[in-house]
């Protein structure tokens, strides 16, 4: 039987929707759905303010918080979805994005252009991953 967990954690930006941080689903493959995270201070609720690498760094970081707290971490990603403002980011979205994986044990990706993004950032990023719980 399959089981919907929702998962929370203080370490990343609190909700500011009808949505959760992570859904873990726990049955024969434990899988964990992140919600898309843009640059918020977790601590403040503030916008990291500064270039997209900043941005990115403080989106990787909120995503490395909530893997945790679903019990999974970036080697257990199985695939990855980064929406972009403009593609004129992708180098710099990507150099900083893949400093968080091993070489050997990447995801699968999308990476799509929008024209607009939550509180006008310019990256959010979303997760799925396997899950250590069940």
């Amino acid at each position: 039987m399959t089981e919907r967990k929702t998962i929370a954690t203080s370490a990343a930006p609190q909700a500011i929707g009808p949505y959760a941080q992570a859904i873990c689903v726990q049955g024969p493959a434990n899988l964990l759905f992140t919600s898309g995270q843009v640059a918020l201070d977790p601590e403040t609720g503030a916008l990291i303010t500064g270039d997209v690498r900043a941005q990115t760094l403080r989106v990787m970081r909120n995503l490395q918080s909530v893997l945790e707290a679903g019990s999974s971490s970036f080697g257990q990603v199985v695939k990855a979805t980064i929406f972009l403002k403009d593609m004129g980011d992708f180098q710099a979205v990507n150099e900083v994005y893949g400093s968080f994986f091993e070489a050997d044990n990447v995801p699968a990706r999308s990476t799509v252009e929008v024209s607009r993004l939550p509180k006008d950032v310019d990256v959010e990023i979303e997760m799925v991953a396997v899950s250590r719980e069940g």
